[in-house]
């Protein structure tokens, strides 16, 4: 090892192009490196284009360090992407998105019969229905995941996945197996791929992979995560109890707990992370109902003169239309915006304490299913830099608000580099 000591690097693909980050053993960024898809590809479904977009994110990063002193890699993919491959991973068909729906009612009907209701792989988009829809393909090897492919370019291996991205694919998280009942819907299991905890060393990396980015031979690849599970591990969010919020076009809640929330009526699975268990769900209220009714530059205007001390006394359900999935699970819940304050900034407060109010309901569901009881929150997303707003959510959560690490989901597949290179013994 060099005297600077090791690197570790996390990679991130999401739906618009690929982030990388290089890791010191402390925690701390480095460098980093970004490519957009269309650079490469006008086709966000092209496996080729998602690996020109890594290879050119990382090249960057690399540029900025010294690639000798990298121990380990890691890979985050967007959930419920897949794609059928041969056995030296060449695709065989154009991936299914994670929002790319299966429309065979033989297949559907058949996960919706032998699943259990608390499973992830019900649905139209589920990992499980596209590998369903992919395995009479000729010379299918395996059915994969989004970031078990990119993974495998730099094993060699295409046979490989984490807990997290297979749990759509019907992964039980809780016995740690691929389940019986998996037969019974037609699936041929023969084509599903072992699964490793995230974090955990997959392989070294390949020979090529090591020439073609200067990379030293006994790189370790590290089984990765979900683009998701990724974005909450790079805030810095690693005890029970933690909380984050995304504020962004909707409002989505994840907390850590000691134990595994199953709720399928309100979309909540959890994630197994360790030896604990990332559950969230997703509301309908967020900044899109902000954007309905004012600009940006209307929005930080109005907020730099809110009191958030104060109340205005109504009692806002923020919604754009008619629906809502959580913490309500109610397809036909109105929104409840009226009356509305004569002066826009009162009509702006009104919003942001009835989303804040959505938030609190949601953390509350959460400990009302089994998860431990709320101890902090980390905010991401636009909403995040809203003074006024944020007085406003601390005042109705009552929980301390603590400074997130990172907002780069490629840093959270850092941390599980960082891990899978002291597991491996490299760093």
């Amino acid at each position: 090892m060099s005297e600077e000591g090791g690197l570790v690097l996390g990679i991130d693909v999401g739906t618009s192009g690929a982030r990388t980050v290089a890791m010191d053993s402390a925690g701390d960024i480095v460098a980093s490196g970004a490519a957009k898809l269309a650079a490469f590809s006008t086709d966000h479904r092209d496996p080729l284009g998602w690996w020109k977009a890594v290879q050119a994110a990382l090249l960057e990063t690399l540029a900025a360090i010294d690639p000798a002193r990298v121990r380990a890699i890691s890979i985050d993919g967007t959930s419920g992407t897949m794609l059928p491959v041969a056995a030296d991973g060449a695709p065989l068909a154009t991936p299914l998105m994670y929002n790319d729906p299966v429309a065979d009612p033989a297949i559907l009907d058949g996960i919706a019969a032998h699943a259990p209701k608390e499973s992830a792989a019900h649905g139209t988009t589920s990992g499980l229905a596209k590998l369903l829809a992919f395995q009479a393909l000729p010379g299918v090897f395996r059915v994969i995941h989004q970031a078990d492919w990119l993974a495998g370019n730099f094993t060699g291996l295409y046979d490989v996945t984490d807990e997290n991205n297979a749990l759509k694919t019907g992964y039980d998280p809780v016995s740690r197996c691929w389940p019986d009942w998996l037969v019974r819907t037609g699936a041929r299991t023969e084509l599903l791929p072992e699964v490793l905890p995230a974090g955990a060393p997959i392989a070294t990396i390949s020979p090529a992979a090591a020439e073609a980015f200067g990379l030293p031979g006994d790189t370790v690849v590290v089984a990765g995560t979900t683009d998701g599970c990724a974005s909450f591990l790079a805030t810095g969010a690693d005890k029970p109890g933690d909380g984050v919020s995304a504020l962004g076009t909707t409002l989505t809640v994840k907390m850590l707990s000691d134990r595994p929330l199953f709720a399928p009526e309100y979309g909540l699975y959890s994630h197994r992370i360790g030896d604990m268990w990332l559950a969230g769900g997703a509301s309908n209220t967020g900044g899109a109902v902000l954007a309905a009714h004012f600009s940006a530059e209307r929005i930080a205007e109005l907020s730099a003169a809110i009191d958030p001390t104060t109340e205005t006394g109504l009692d806002f359900y923020p919604l754009t239309k008619p629906g809502e999935r959580f913490p309500i699970a109610d397809p036909e819940l109105m929104p409840r915006m009226t009356p509305r304050p004569a002066e826009d900034g009162d009509f702006l407060k009104a919003i942001f304490e009835g989303i804040a109010g959505v938030e609190a309901l949601a953390y509350e569901r959460l400990v009302s299913l089994g998860s431990p009881p709320l101890r902090s929150v980390r905010t991401v997303g636009g909403g995040a830099r809203n003074p006024a707003w944020t007085a406003i959510r601390a005042r109705s959560l009552g929980v301390p608000f603590l400074p997130t690490q990172s907002e780069e989901a490629a840093a959270g597949t850092a941390w599980l580099a960082l891990s899978g290179a002291r597991k491996a013994g490299v760093l």
